[in-house]
């Protein structure tokens, strides 16, 4: 009579290092010279360069993609989603000048299905190498009692460096400024429950399934290029909250920002969802990114050198308003 074991519990852990063995050559494709030892130890290991800082700043982020794992999971597709998991931990490094080092995952689920896990690598490994930093590790965990076995979530983990007289903070602000706007690709990862609410799934599988599957934009090293040639002031990263609740984060009390619609193309989708829901332009606003992925602000005789950088990176931008005398809100006019 044989006991219980692990397995028998629903725990699989030699399919959990088969899953390992077969992720490893994408976490290489990913390597800085900086990374240190090797692939699946107990941890990750970085030696950052900091020679030529003079008071180093580590940064960090975590995130994950929310409820737009549920439309993967309609459309059976996952090879996207991991790019939008390293999009929203990254940009949030990169909005203080930090260059992201190294990023880490953390995946559990009901049963480990290899298959779509490895699709899912796939983005990660992806959106790292865009972002230019290493993924050093992660976990996977199988948590049979927690997630049934076709269900799972994930989270990112992001480590970066900057040097402290860099950081980007908003101090140097000033009434006057201009915002730019830097066009997102689409939905980004934000405002998914709201989405289901609006479209039954059938409609989803359809051809709106390929706008709302489409993964975030990564803009870490235009951005990174644009602060070694332009003085930006601050930096906003457009996710869960919007235009109101992302953009005073980044400014100082006293300034608020003016935004000017019609100042930048905003993407059919926004009004379809706007329309179906018959949502209030606030609610929208607060919701989405409308188009705009990250706002920008820096003075007014920086502008255009900044637009024509970004233009070469191929980087869609807009003067989308300016700072005002304020209390540190947002106005869309």
């Amino acid at each position: 009579m044989s006991g219980v074991t692990y397995k028998k519990a629903g725990v699989d852990i030699d399919r959990a290092e088969a899953f390992l063995a077969k992720i490893k050559p994408l976490l290489e494709k990913t390597r800085r010279t900086e990374v240190l030892g090797k692939i699946g130890g107990f941890s990750g290991m970085f030696k950052p360069r900091i020679q030529r800082m003079k008071d180093p700043v580590l940064v960090s982020s975590t995130d994950g993609v929310g409820t737009k794992l549920l439309i993967a999971d309609l459309l059976g597709k996952y090879d996207t989603i991991g790019i939008d998991l390293v999009a929203m931990c990254v940009d949030d490094v990169v909005v203080v000048g930090a260059e992201p080092l190294f990023f880490l995952d953390y995946i559990a689920c009901g049963k480990l299905d290899a298959e779509k896990l490895y699709e899912l690598m796939k983005g990660i490994a992806k959106g790292c190498t865009e972002a230019g930093c290493a993924l050093i590790g992660g976990e996977t965990a199988e948590l049979p009692g927690m997630y049934t076995k076709d269900k799972f979530d994930l989270a990112g983990f992001c480590v970066g460096l900057v040097d402290r007289e860099k950081v980007i903070d908003g101090r140097h602000c000033r009434r006057g400024d201009k915002l730019l706007g830097l066009a997102s690709s689409g939905l980004h990862s934000n405002g998914f429950s709201l989405i289901r609410k609006l479209f039954p799934p059938g409609e989803i599988k359809g051809k709106l399934g390929k706008e709302l599957i489409r993964p975030t934009r990564i803009y870490t090293k235009s951005l990174l290029h644009l602060t070694k040639k332009v003085k930006i002031k601050a930096m906003s990263h457009i996710t869960g909250g919007g235009f109101y609740d992302n953009i005073p984060r980044a400014i100082p009390e006293g300034i608020s920002a003016r935004i000017t619609k019609g100042s930048w193309p905003v993407p059919a989708i926004f009004n379809k969802i706007q329309h179906r829901g018959q949502i209030e332009e606030s609610e929208m606003y607060r919701t989405f990114n409308m188009g705009i992925g990250m706002v920008l602000a820096l003075s007014r005789r920086s502008t255009n050198h900044a637009l024509n950088l970004l233009a070469e990176l191929r980087q869609k931008a807009w003067v989308i308003g300016e700072l005002v005398e304020g209390t540190n809100s947002v106005e869309i006019i």
